[in-house]
């Protein structure tokens, strides 16, 4: 019996890892897919994480910090998951991070776009469709969020199999990545 797949998607905020784990799930060759999303697993209280007063003073989250994120609850997840399934995505962040306890095949995917697009997308995703502060949004993004990504997201790359370029259509990008998962001998 072949062991499971661990498929990672990292890259940064906006980049379209969510769009690409649902094209991933929609298009597997290996049967049932499951996802886990690393935004559901950030740490939900100040007692866990790091958290910063934005300019109001209102303490929020620092989701472009690796120690906001529970690391012990994805890995633990991520291993129940590859028990019962034949692939596992996870997507976020930190995804390159995750190490599971179970035995699988591995394939770790770069998700790129250039920083212009991500920002515009979060604006969208955060502030024009949902009502997150744009004032907010954008002074977080230069005292924090930009140097965060090149320090913790950035230096992923390199760790990663494949590099996709998520200005293309997530089906493209689909194919692009099980073929290389085919190719690499992940699975």
């Amino acid at each position: 019996m072949r062991r499971p797949l661990l498929l990672t998607l990292t890259g940064g905020a906006g980049a379209g890892k969510t769009t690409l784990a649902t094209a991933l799930a929609a298009t597997a060759p290996r049967g049932p897919v499951r996802v886990l999303h690393g935004d559901d697993y950030y740490a939900a209280t100040p007692e866990r994480g790091l958290w910063r007063p934005d300019p109001a003073g209102t303490l929020r989250l620092d989701t472009g910090d690796p120690r906001s994120l529970d690391t012990p609850r994805l890995e633990e997840d991520t291993t129940r998951a590859l028990a019962a399934a034949r692939v596992v995505v996870v997507e976020g962040l930190f995804a390159r991070h995750v190490s599971p306890g179970e035995p699988c095949a591995r394939f770790d995917v770069f998700v790129d776009l250039p920083a212009d697009l991500r920002l515009v997308r979060k604006i969208r995703r955060k502030c024009l469709d949902g009502d997150f502060p744009l004032d907010v949004l954008l002074t977080n993004y230069v005292d924090h969020r930009r140097g965060a990504h090149e320090r913790h997201v950035e230096t992923l790359r390199a760790a990663c199999d494949l590099v996709v370029d998520a200005r293309r259509d997530a089906g493209v990008l689909a194919r692009a990545v099980w073929g290389a998962v085919r190719g690499g001998g992940a699975g």
